[in-house]
């Protein structure tokens, strides 16, 4: 089985609907599929229903974008249950997400770039979801010209100007919050890491040790040698290996599908797959 376990949609920072992301997923092949939208699962109805017409198995998910020490590390959770622990998470991600970008807008001002709140909060297509660094970006592209992606590696990327670590949760709480709701937590795209070889590694077994379930071996940016370095991880650390796409929007290096992943048994039994 061909899957993608970590896609995005309008409901978070992706430029595509839940039914033009499984419309692709199908063309591209790919039969089971999860949209991993940022810090909410918002929309899951509409995306469960998308999946159903287009005849692709639906996991649902999500994906937490934790911190730590000002270092991306983010948790997607696979199978998770809208909970009370859900909500009350949700509740404080919508809260601290304005504040932040209250805080990167401020920041930006004294750099001379008049981004306002009120633009950035008109490129939220979901007006329920927490507000992301991809929403400020934008703005930036539409006040200045500079392409959104430019714009997050100069003002907005960790160690970055107008950054913000305000309300960022730390791995350990998104991989709480995700087992709260039933769920299965997995350190998405470790080769993004920005650490040291055995920093890096220390973490992951750090978070192992806390409870976390699982690691993203398949990805797109990370080299063959790094995908077999993960799952070799895995199987030391008594990790499950996912695999994704991560992607927003296809261009000629991000395709739904890509690279090619198929769950184990182990994975698909532990996350109760169901169509």
């Amino acid at each position: 089985m061909r899957a993608d376990l970590h896609l995005h949609s309008i409901f978070s920072d992706g430029r595509y609907t839940p039914e033009e992301v499984c419309i692709r997923a199908k063309a591209n092949g790919v039969e089971l599929i999860s949209i991993t939208d940022h810090d909410s699962m918002n929309g899951e109805e509409e995306k469960r229903a998308a999946a159903k017409k287009y005849g692709l198995f639906y996991l649902s998910g999500w994906e937490i974008s934790a911190y730590e020490n000002g270092e991306k590390i983010h948790i997607t959770g696979y199978n998770c249950q809208r909970n009370s622990a859900y909500l009350e998470f949700l509740k404080e991600r919508l809260q601290t997400a304005v504040l932040r970008a209250e805080d990167s807008v401020q920041k930006l001002k004294s750099l001379g770039i008049a981004v306002t709140m009120e633009k950035v909060l008109q490129n939220r297509a979901d007006e329920s979801a927490p507000l992301h660094t991809m929403h400020i970006s934008k703005a930036i592209e539409q006040e200045t010209g500079m392409p959104s992606y430019q714009a997050y590696e100069n003002y907005l990327a960790p160690n970055m100007p107008a950054f913000s670590l305000i309300g960022r949760p730390t791995p350990e709480q998104a991989i709480e919050c995700i087992q709260a709701c039933g769920g299965v937590a997995c350190i998405a795209h470790p080769g993004r890491i920005q650490m040291g070889f055995l920093e890096r590694e220390n973490l992951i077994r750090k978070l192992k040790n806390f409870g976390v379930d699982g690691i993203e071996a398949y990805y797109p940016s990370h080299t063959e040698e790094e995908t077999q370095y993960f799952v070799s991880l895995a199987k030391e650390f008594s990790l499950l290996v996912t695999g994704g796409s991560d992607t927003h929007y296809e261009s000629a290096d991000r395709k739904i599908g890509e690279p090619y992943f198929s769950p184990s048994e182990a994975l698909l039994e532990r996350v109760k797959l169901v169509k």
